[in-house]
């Protein structure tokens, strides 16, 4: 059976997001404010996190068709980070266009103390669509200058 969700920001660009739910107990991802960027993903399955790196891979229980030209990018809560020290392991994770699995959270607890427990259901990170660039490669034998130069990791902060 197919759900129709109604668009929730028609004031700026839209991409429609096919969704396969995998999971019928759990809400489709939302938005949780009008003008947020990120939609809530949700955990299809309950896990524990070890104090001090403690990690586990978390189904979202969805799928997603991400349009050509776009990516999906999976983003933490800032909450889980505050308040218990959870976080998403490969910050941003990415999605390709291409990818049609279920989606995955890779979780960490930083809290050196306190295990976590993630709760079934509980929104555990957030998926951003965003348009990407394809890059036209074009080999030189050296490179432009610029003000900046080779300077990184710190460089400007001098």
């Amino acid at each position: 059976m197919a759900v129709t969700v109604p668009l929730q920001r028609l004031d700026t660009a839209s991409v429609e997001l096919l969704v396969q739910r995998l999971d019928a107990d759990l809400p489709l991802p939302a938005y949780a404010r009008p003008g947020d960027a990120g939609l809530d993903l949700r955990a299809a399955a309950g896990a524990e996190l070890a104090a001090g790196g403690g990690r586990a891979l978390v189904p979202a229980g969805i799928a997603v068709a991400i349009p050509p030209g776009f990516a999906g990018f999976i983003q933490p809560r800032s909450g889980l980070a505050r308040d218990h020290g959870v976080t998403c392991l490969n910050t941003p994770g990415l999605i390709d266009s291409g990818y049609r699995g279920e989606l995955k959270v890779l979780l960490v607890n930083t809290d050196p103390r306190e295990p976590f427990t993630v709760l079934r259901g509980a929104r555990i990170a957030q998926l951003v669509i965003q348009p990407v660039a394809l890059a036209a490669l074009v080999e030189v034998r050296a490179l432009p200058p610029s003000e900046r130069g080779g300077g990184g990791f710190g460089s400007t902060g001098r």
